[in-house]
Formats: C-alpha cells, structure tokens, sequence
C-alpha cells in the first residue's frame, strides 16, 4: 500500500512541472484568476500559436530597427479594456500612476509606474530565489519603480532557457506584465510627446 502511494505521489509531482508556489503564496485565487487573464489577453494578443513557439517566430530584430517590440501588437484599446476586466485589488498589487513630465510640452501627465512594495513585487523577490535572473530584474524594478524596454533584451530570452523557459506560466505572466506596461507607457501619453515641426522659413 505504501509503495503505491510513493508511485501516485511521484506521478503528481511529474505531472505538475511548473510551480505555482510563489502565486499562491502571495494573492488570492481572485487575483490569480485575474493574473491568468492578465497573461491570456497578452498572448492571444500577440500570438496565433502557443507562447513559446510565437515568441521564438516573432522577428524581433525586425520590431526593433522599427523602434518597438513586440508590446506593439497589443491594441491599446483592448489593453485598457482588460484593465477594467480585472479587480482593482490586483491592479494595485501590480501597478499604480504616478506624474512625469512630457517635453517638449512639459506638460504634466499620469503615467503607469511599477508599485515597488506590491504583491506582485514580493513574487518577483520571491521566484528570484530560484531564477538569479527574475531576482535582478525584480531588484531594479524596486530600486527604480518602473518598468524599462532595457530590462529584457529578446536575444537574452530567447538564448537563456534557464532564466527564461517560455512554457513555463510564471515566465509567461512576467512577460506580459513587462510588455503590457511598456505598451502602455508607449500609448498613453504618445500625444505629449509628439514634437513640434518646425516653421517652414
């Protein structure tokens, strides 16, 4: 009896590749509902296959000599409308606005910042314990409060399986997060940046 439940234990274990500890170790099943669909609307966003096979077609080089990424084929729109789809708790447990400056307006604007002392901080620190790499990148992000196009370069992902392992769900929702709110900092203020042309003489 004992050596079937070693077998059945161990068949679990198998079966359950990818840990969800730190998830559930810091939010509600409300707001892993809500960070499912937070990675869900990202990938059905940018992909017509599964995650990691898009992430590995998408030509990035091509995307960045244009000046974007892959955020880029996020519709706004659709973006804000996810915002409002997912409970107020999560979204103050990921990100906050906060006010900066847009030139050559100067005009002053809400913009999306990172909350640095946040539930989704803390599973960052948290899954660092064992990714050196999501460790750095969740150091800067406290350090910083914001989320930069510099914190992930695509080759970096796409070479570094131990850092990034595309199929894993917690690489999946870092991601996303990451590039929703690049695309949302690219967006949501693009008409404050825009620069004046210049007078014809």
């Amino acid at each position: 009896m004992i050596y079937i439940l070693f077998i059945f234990q161990l068949f679990l274990s198998v079966d359950k590749e990818y840990s969800d500890y730190e998830l559930q170790n810091q939010f509600t099943t409300e707001q892993i509902d809500d960070l499912n669909k937070i990675r869900e609307f990202f990938a059905e966003q940018v992909c017509v296959s599964d995650f990691k096979t898009c992430y590995e077609q998408t030509n990035h080089d091509s995307l960045f000599m244009m000046g974007v990424g892959i955020w880029n084929k996020v519709d706004f729109k659709e973006q804000k409308k996810l915002y409002k789809s997912i409970s107020e708790s999560t979204f103050n447990e990921i990100w906050m606005f906060c006010e900066s400056t847009f030139y050559p307006s100067e005009i002053k604007a809400k913009n999306l910042c990172a909350v640095s002392n946040g539930k989704y901080q803390k599973y960052l620190t948290e899954l660092g314990k064992s990714n050196p790499r999501i460790a750095k990148y969740a150091e800067r992000i406290e350090s910083f409060g914001d989320f930069s196009g510099l914190d992930f370069r695509y080759q970096e992902i796409l070479n570094d399986n131990s850092s990034f392992d595309l199929n894993d769900p917690n690489i999946q929702l870092i991601l996303a997060i990451h590039y929703l709110s690049i695309n949302d900092q690219v967006n949501r203020n693009a008409h404050l940046k825009k620069r004046n042309k210049p007078r014809a003489e």
